[in-house]
């Protein structure tokens, strides 16, 4: 598989924003890895609760709040994805410079918007 979405932060509530994406991902066919808290299955996608080497990380999508993800950074560049989406509620300046700095693209907008309007 090329150009997968990682959702970090992935639940399998059906009322969280992450589960949704990752929902909508499979609905457009687009190839989705998910981490979260617990492990879990949403569809086809197996939930993973601790850090995987995930290959062909084309987007990873934020559902962590900025202290959450700290623990997070040197993974995320690690995976050396093109671009980390930053959803509403995860915005977080430090982080965008570090990304930056490893010349991975970010972008502060909303994954279910930009699905639903065709610019994912």
């Amino acid at each position: 598989m090329k150009n997968i979405t990682l959702v970090l932060g992935a639940s399998t509530n059906p009322n969280r924003y992450s589960n949704i994406a990752i929902k909508r991902l499979m609905g457009k066919e687009l190839p989705v890895a998910a981490l979260g808290l617990r492990k879990g299955k949403i569809g086809n996608v197996v939930i993973d609760d601790e850090k995987q080497d995930y290959k062909n990380i084309d987007t990873v999508t934020l559902y962590l709040n900025p202290k959450r993800q700290e623990e997070y950074y040197n993974y995320i560049i690690g995976l050396a994805p093109r671009r980390v989406i930053f959803n509403p509620g995860t915005e977080n300046m430090e982080f965008v410079k570090l990304l930056k700095e490893n010349n991975i693209e970010s972008e502060i907008a909303c994954t279910l918007v930009l699905l639903s309007t065709n610019q994912y």
